[in-house]
């Protein structure tokens, strides 16, 4: 059975649905019921039937659906210990290093996704306030220097004659 291509308001909704969940596109059109990605991706360049906006603001929220993941993510101490069995035959606790790996990984990859998706809102801040004060010790210091104590030659006068 092939996908669906053809574009009607009930498929846009449900697409903008679950991209606002937090889905990706992937995600969505792993789907059979819905469109090929590259199908959705053509309504979104064709702005069908203003389709554009909505799913813009669609992935804009899904991305405020990402960050709340990262503090999921983060927060959640879930598969961080296993238990292992010694050669005593005795089991001890111990930190799954495999799982707080994976951990890492989607947080970081979340994270930087979200720096990229939406700069000005989860991007790292630089401040770019630079002040340059200029004070008037360096003004009077320059007027000095002036080219006289750089031991340059003097201009010769024009009245005198050699």
């Amino acid at each position: 059975m092939a996908r669906p291509s053809l574009y009607t308001d009930e498929v846009a909704q449900t697409i903008i649905e679950r991209l606002a969940s937090g889905q990706t596109l992937r995600e969505v059109c792993r789907d059979e019921d819905l469109p090929a990605e590259s199908t959705i991706r053509l309504w979104v360049l064709d702005n069908r039937e203003g389709f554009a906006a909505r799913y813009s603001q669609a992935r804009e929220l899904g991305y405020h659906s990402m960050a709340d993941e990262v503090l999921e993510i983060a927060d959640d101490g879930t598969n961080d210990w296993i238990q292992r069995r010694k050669e005593s035959g005795e089991t001890e606790t111990v930190i799954d290093h495999e799982h707080l790996g994976r951990s890492r990984l989607r947080f970081d990859a979340r994270r930087w996704l979200l720096s990229k998706a939406l700069p000005k809102i989860y991007g790292d801040r630089l401040n770019v306030d630079a002040k340059h004060d200029v004070s008037d010790q360096l003004a009077d210091l320059m007027k000095a220097v002036d080219g006289r104590t750089r031991g340059l030659p003097k201009k010769p006068d024009p009245g005198e004659g050699s």
